[in-house]
């Protein structure tokens, strides 16, 4: 049933309702009702248009990750592997600085 949780959540916290959901889907809504409920499962196909709609990971909805992760996260991701490994180091290192900073930060707040 982990994956009809994760869906309503993704889908609640993305504030889209089932109706809209199935429409961006080309499904009837009760279908999403049913997939949240863990009556039916997604084919790979629906499941891969359904995490995309709603601008999360497969892996999210799958269980797999439980990070809610959206589009733009994911495509900083997939640029920063595009990217030779000298680059990719030095901006893992700034990264890594300014995550270790803030937590610091917050940590005195």
């Amino acid at each position: 049933m982990l994956f009809g949780e994760r869906l309503l959540q993704a889908r609640k916290e993305r504030k889209v309702s089932q109706e809209e959901l199935a429409k961006i889907l080309g499904v009837h809504a009760p279908i999403i009702g049913r997939y949240e409920r863990g009556e039916v499962k997604p084919s790979i196909e629906v499941a891969t248009k359904i995490a995309d709609a709603l601008g999360t990971s497969l892996d999210y909805l799958t269980g797999l990750s439980d990070h809610l992760l959206d589009k733009e996260l994911i495509k900083q991701i997939n640029d920063l592997q595009q990217l030779g490994s000298e680059d990719q180091d030095h901006i893992l290192k700034t990264l890594k600085a300014l995550i270790r900073d803030f937590k610091t930060q917050k940590a005195y707040s």
